[in-house]
């Protein structure tokens, strides 16, 4: 009788077993068949923004407000300035201003930082791959496409009213890698970046073993612009990685070199040092020291887990990068970029 009662139990729990194991194979197989899913969160101005990457606030050359030892490069020595025809007497203020994201995403026209809202337009674009050795020694390269967007989120949240340095728009999506032909072609993207050639020589590389040193303790070295730190190499500005060693590692280089292709292609400029103090100025090599990045999705970087939330540009990312990723969901990657702004604040 008792053997009778507990056979439809077992019976349904080898159906739930065998249902899982083919859940798993499936997903196994859409993985491995290069079948990306299209996933993501507006990133919340509360919970997922880590603030104090603004600061250090500073006014000339000195610090006024710094909360948990924020990383700051260097401000124009004086505190007082002056702009415009008709010079106005103003304060040297600087702070890192949250401008801007980008997300690096494995299916094209997903926008992760949307909510994952499937955007295809019927345009034929190259899917996020995998490159696997064939000696068996582990991965290969990898590709991503990836997403600028103009976000000033100061601004459109209304946090400070009447401050002249805010820069003034709403969210806005401003540049696709999907419709660009130079992200998937090394050797077309040399229109942009000539002098790579000249860097793809040992000794270049090497250098960047000093810039990953220097980046993973403050900032990168800012004369070694072919670097991307401990990321690897800025170029090829394109989203060809040769060697891939997980995801947050390969997003975060993804993220630096297409802040430097636009660089390059003069949509995005400079903002920060003394030429900065009276508005935005050409930079078409990037200075990687003028930004900091913070990890918004799949996992936001807030700095509860102990440690900066905020990361300049090339530091490693065995330390915050830990427990970031997972599968399917947590695949694709949103970063907000705080760059580093010096404004004259006339009276």
């Amino acid at each position: 009788m008792t053997r009778l009662l507990h056979r439809p139990r077992a019976h349904r729990m080898r159906w739930w077993l065998v249902f899982a194991a083919f859940m798993l194979l499936h997903l196994d197989q859409s993985r491995a068949a290069g079948i990306a899913t299209c996933t993501g969160r507006f990133p919340n101005p509360i919970t997922d923004i880590c603030w104090t990457c603004i600061l250090p606030i500073s006014i000339g050359s000195i610090p006024v407000a710094n909360i948990g030892g924020q990383e700051d490069t260097g401000n124009p020595g004086s505190p007082i300035c002056s702009c415009g025809i008709n010079p106005i007497i103003g304060l040297s203020i600087g702070f890192w201003e949250p401008a801007r994201h980008v997300e690096v995403v494995r299916k094209p026209f997903c926008l992760v930082s949307l909510g994952g809202i499937d955007m295809d337009p019927g345009i034929a674009a190259p899917e996020a791959a995998r490159v696997t050795h064939s000696e068996g020694d582990g991965d290969g390269g990898s590709f991503y496409q990836a997403h600028f967007y103009v976000n000033p989120i100061l601004y459109w949240l209304g946090v400070v009213t009447d401050f002249p340095c805010l820069e003034k728009g709403a969210f806005d999506l401003a540049y696709l890698t999907e419709v660009d032909p130079l992200w998937n072609d090394d050797e077309l993207t040399l229109i942009l970046n000539p002098d790579a050639v000249l860097f793809a020589n040992p000794i270049a590389i090497a250098a960047c073993a000093a810039d990953c040193v220097a980046a993973s303790i403050g900032f990168g070295i800012k004369e070694l612009f072919w670097c991307a730190g401990c990321q690897g190499g800025i170029y090829p500005l394109d989203g060809n990685v040769p060697f891939h060693m997980g995801g947050v590692r390969t997003s975060a280089l993804i993220t630096q070199r297409l802040t430097a292709k636009l660089h390059r292609e003069l949509i995005a400029w400079g903002w920060h040092g003394t030429a900065g103090l009276c508005g935005p100025y050409f930079e078409p090599v990037m200075d990687k020291t003028a930004y900091k990045t913070q990890l918004t999705y799949p996992i936001p970087n807030t700095g509860k887990e102990g440690g900066k939330c905020c990361q300049p540009f090339g530091r490693t990312t065995v330390i915050w990068g830990a427990g970031k990723e997972f599968p399917v969901r947590g695949e694709d990657f949103s970063f907000m970029l705080f760059r580093k702004r010096n404004c004259c604040v006339g009276y």
